[in-house]
């Protein structure tokens, strides 16, 4: 099942944790949180009109720069989870950009928050660059977070 993303107030199904989400603590281990919020950032972008494949096509793909990790709440095995996905910053030209994704379990208390910065990637030249009109806008109607901030423009 695809990480659900929240979008407009639309409830989402919900995502179940399973086994391989777990750590040695029996708790969601920290790369199942970046694993779940990547994949919910491209199932986003997919279900607004930009899926995979037209990544592919296009030759190109998101870049994390890095990421941060925020820890809330325990989530155990079986716990029905929701992701939020919002707009932490973004570049004038539209090339980095930085997610915000909250993870609330079913009383809709936060348990994590990962915020993962990079760039938009040419698969070939192996550098940033911008990306399709169609997918600027997508990003740009993610919901911004109260704290989002203009990211430097990209090295050239």
């Amino acid at each position: 099942m695809r990480p659900p993303v929240r979008w407009e107030g639309r409830s989402m199904p919900k995502c179940i944790l399973g086994w391989g989400d777990l750590d040695g603590n029996n708790h969601l281990a920290n790369t199942a949180i970046l694993n779940r919020a990547a994949d919910a950032r491209l199932s986003f972008f997919a279900e607004h009109g930009f899926p995979g494949s037209r990544f592919a096509s296009e030759g190109l793909g998101p870049v994390v720069a890095g990421d941060v990790l925020e820890y809330r709440k325990e989530s155990r095995l079986q716990e029905a989870f929701t992701i939020d996905l919002h707009l932490e910053g973004l570049s004038a030209d539209g090339v980095r950009v930085a997610f915000r994704n909250v993870f609330r379990n079913e009383a809709d208390g936060v348990t994590s928050i990962g915020t993962s910065e990079g760039v938009w990637f040419d698969l070939v030249t192996r550098r940033p660059r911008a990306h399709p009109p169609e997918l600027d806008v997508i990003q740009r109607a993610i919901p911004r977070t109260e704290s989002f901030h203009v990211l430097p423009a990209r090295r050239r």
